[in-house]
């Protein structure tokens, strides 16, 4: 087990959660679920904890109830090589979520992602201020990044 592990708190749809995120990301699966007994003090039988992979990174999950929300104060960041890469996240990732400015999105369960290319943050870093604050002011429009885009302001 990794030394740090994110910890997800959910309100009774943990389960759900961890399925639709291991169908989205390769080399992920479910790896356990505790289930609430008798004594609760979720229903008999609903997942009370899970632990998850997500690509190789582990997460665990709670369904602890109302109390907590995910906020963007806290994100899962994606670095994406191609376009291609970056249209499937944003596609499946905000299926029933919202989407946001600069690449980020919340997913139908609360949780915020960044879904960037990795070079956003070459472009961004070039030594050329002028090609470096093309690149800031477009992607300032976009919600979804779009590398094409990027590139002609970097080009500009």
């Amino acid at each position: 087990m990794q030394k740090i592990t994110p910890f997800l708190w959910f309100d009774g749809n943990a389960e759900e959660a961890m399925n639709f995120y291991t169908s989205i990301f390769k080399n992920s699966r479910i790896v356990g679920l505790r289930r609430y007994g008798e004594s609760g003090p979720g229903p008999a039988g609903s997942v009370m904890t899970g632990t998850f992979h997500l690509d190789g990174q582990d997460f665990m999950a709670l369904n602890g109830g109302p109390m907590f929300k995910f906020s963007p104060a806290i994100s899962m960041f994606i670095n994406c090589e191609t376009q291609e890469e970056v249209d499937c996240f944003w596609e499946k990732l905000s299926e029933g979520g919202k989407t946001n400015r600069c690449g980020w999105l919340d997913d139908q369960f609360g949780i915020t992602w960044q879904i960037v290319p990795s070079a956003l943050g070459r472009l961004l870093g070039d030594s050329d201020p002028k090609k470096a604050n093309n690149v800031m002011k477009a992607m300032l429009k976009m919600e979804k990044i779009d590398i094409s885009l990027l590139m002609a302001a970097y080009n500009e």
